[in-house]
């Protein structure tokens, strides 16, 4: 009999860790290949992991509620394939000490597999991307498992933290994908990075901290205080901030969808260098043509609204104006034109704001693209949204009118070339044939990546958008 282990796999290209929801199974089940054992969060979506092989689980390495790094053991079973994998302990040991036991051997299995293990989507991550220092431990951490010691030992504590800000001569730092872009794109040196992350992993705020000091050298020297003698500073402020505040702030862990949104909008706002403009428009004949679909027999069951002429709106811009659908490859130094269009709508969800796509729409008849449209709106909400549905999006709009906004300066989902804000459409003075009328107005945003689109191409794809819309007979004359 053996165990064998079951890694975080990478359920969408690039990720480089989720949160275990719930799991299934516990210690003693017997699991058969493919039965789902966990369901885990990342990339804004839910997503239950099967187990690719049989056996009976032996231990459940992390807890519900854990953030899981992509190629750690989430989960080991005992099987009866000889050979199967490296045996460990079969002592059952608690859910936190058999994670903690995870890290230091992880190094033994380094050298059996040289190529990317597959997982359920993609290939994820090579071995030897995973591997990781044991962590430090500390005097947090040893309290919780019931070890603390007297107050005389924590002195030994001390050396440990001067070891963190160096990093190790000729050891490459380290730090994931994401942040080492980062640091690329600020020009910053990871090796002269002080790491704040556990087991001395540079995170993004490390970097950033490091380009703000090269801006503001005078702010070195404060900077540059022992750390042991700065932990120990900021330990007792911290703990007397949260015991006086604890009736008047709340304090909500960030992870999840919460956690990706927030890193992929600091992501794009310091590497796209975003402009955004605006132009308000009278789009009262788009509202009666959307009053007449509602009416066609021939669309009868279809979710008819504004949106959906607008994305079609997009569309046609789009054809008139191809260079606009396009990406910026960093790596290669290239333009990537866009021969198809996955048009990204932003959804609220109550798992936050996500934005899935709908495949190949430039390809779509009005039908067609109504039934995306509600099909990609019901999924999100009912928190299924695949982590394939928001992967390779090219143009993204999102719908701020709903909650009664004019309008707004929108970020852009990473990798993408635009994103269209479209503002509340109300009834306004406007003049019309001469005459000032009440009529139905909006104003649309269009931020774009000025890497990729200039000033002209831009204010183009804009106004052929808004003079669409203004005049919906062009869904035909310009198709």
């Amino acid at each position: 009999m053996t165990i064998r282990e079951f890694k975080m796999p990478d359920v969408g290209e690039g990720l480089t860790e989720a949160e275990i929801l719930k799991w299934y199974v516990q210690p003693g089940d017997t699991v058969t290949d493919g039965q789902v054992v966990c369901e885990v969060e990342t990339a804004k979506a839910a997503v239950e992991l099967p187990i690719p092989f049989d056996g009976v689980v032996h231990a459940l390495l992390f807890e519900e509620g854990t953030t899981v790094d992509v190629g750690q053991v989430i989960i080991s079973v005992q099987t009866g394939d000889a050979g199967a994998g490296a045996p460990v302990q079969t002592a059952a040991a608690p859910v936190a000490e058999a994670a903690a036991a995870a890290a230091p051997a992880a190094p033994a299995e380094e050298p059996v597999a040289e190529a990317r293990q597959p997982v359920l989507v993609g290939y994820g991550v090579s071995t030897a991307s995973t591997k990781r220092r044991p962590r430090k431990a500390t005097a947090a951490t040893a309290a919780q498992n019931g070890t603390a010691a007297p107050a005389a030992p924590a002195a030994p504590a001390a050396p440990v933290l001067p070891a963190v800000p160096a990093q190790p001569t000729g050891e490459r730092p380290l730090a994931k994908p994401p942040v080492r872009k980062l640091a690329k794109d600020l020009g910053i040196d990871l090796a002269s990075v002080v790491p704040t992350g556990d087991g001395g992993v540079v995170t993004r705020e490390d970097v950033h901290a490091a380009a703000a000091a090269a801006i503001a050298p005078q702010a070195v020297p404060a900077a540059a205080a022992p750390v042991a003698a700065q932990a120990q500073a900021q330990a007792p402020v911290a703990e007397a901030a949260v015991t006086e505040t604890s009736a008047r702030e709340t304090r909500i862990p960030v992870k999840g969808v919460r956690k990706v949104t927030a890193q992929a909008m600091v992501g794009s706002a310091f590497t796209a260098p975003h402009v955004t403009e605006f132009i308000t428009l009278d789009v009262t004949r788009t509202m009666k043509l959307v009053q007449e679909l509602k009416d066609d027999p021939d669309l009868a069951g279809l979710r008819i609204n504004p949106l959906l002429l607008i994305a079609k709106a997009v569309l046609v811009a789009i054809r008139r104006n191809p260079d606009v659908n396009a990406s910026w490859d960093e790596a290669a130094q290239e333009i990537v034109l866009k021969h198809y269009v996955n048009l990204g709508i932003a959804a609220a969800t109550p798992r936050g704001l996500i934005v899935p796509n709908i495949k190949d729409a430039h390809a779509k008849t009005l039908g067609e693209l109504s039934e995306s449209l509600s099909s990609l709106v019901a999924t999100a909400r009912d928190g299924k949204t695949s982590p394939a549905d928001m992967q390779n999006g090219t143009i993204t709009i999102t719908n701020v009118g709903v909650f009664g906004v004019d309008t707004g300066t929108p970020i852009l989902n990473p990798g993408e070339s635009a994103i269209l804000a479209v503002g509340a459409i109300k009834l306004q003075p406007w003049v019309h044939k001469g005459k000032v009328k009440p009529r139905q107005v909006t104003t649309l945003a269009l931020s774009f990546d000025h890497r990729l689109i200039d000033g002209e191409l831009g204010s183009k794809f804009l106004a052929d958008i808004a003079a669409v819309l203004e005049h919906p007979r062009r869904l035909i004359t310009w198709s």
